[in-house]
């Protein structure tokens, strides 16, 4: 998937490659160290992303700018029905300006066309433009059915999306 965003040369999505888990870590520990705490689910997930996230059915999509990095996100394979996308992080000197966007809606279609059917993400209710772009995905907020494994999140959301796209 290619577009073109405001100020920025063609934007691609691609799926992961080994040699970007330290893009993935580096892009992630910007934003969560400058707002929270690293929590040891963090260490977890950052460390060792083809354990976590790969191995187990999900997916780490990239943002690239030319070549570079630039934003990333992840889908955790929770079930067959049920992913959780988490770990999204965009460069600040590429944030506002849709790649947000593209990254949710890739991540979304990846996780319909494993079948989900459902998708639902955690996150922390001091992060306004975060929660207004997962509200523009479809996400809508609900009671969390499970005790969130970090610290800092406070605020659930899901997305059922059925193979029909419902």
């Amino acid at each position: 998937m290619a577009v073109r965003a405001a100020g920025m040369t063609e934007i691609r999505i691609i799926a992961y490659q080994r040699e970007l888990a330290p893009a993935f870590q580096r892009l992630n520990l910007a934003w969560i160290e400058r707002l929270f705490a690293v929590e040891d689910a963090d260490r977890k997930v950052l460390g060792d992303p083809e354990s976590a996230i790969i191995a187990p059915g999900g997916q780490i999509l990239f943002a690239l700018d030319g070549g570079e990095p630039i934003g990333t996100v992840a889908m955790i394979r929770y079930s067959a029905a049920r992913y959780e996308l988490a770990k999204m992080a965009v460069a600040s000197s590429h944030q506002r300006r849709g790649v947000g966007e593209l990254l949710g809606a890739a991540a979304i279609a990846f996780a319909r066309d494993a079948g989900a059917e459902t998708v639902f993400l955690l996150t922390n209710s001091s992060l306004a433009g975060a929660i207004r772009l997962y509200e523009r995905l479809g996400f809508r907020h609900a009671d969390d059915p499970d005790p969130p494994e970090y610290a800092r999140a406070d605020v659930y959301m899901e997305l059922p999306i059925g193979r029909s796209g419902s």
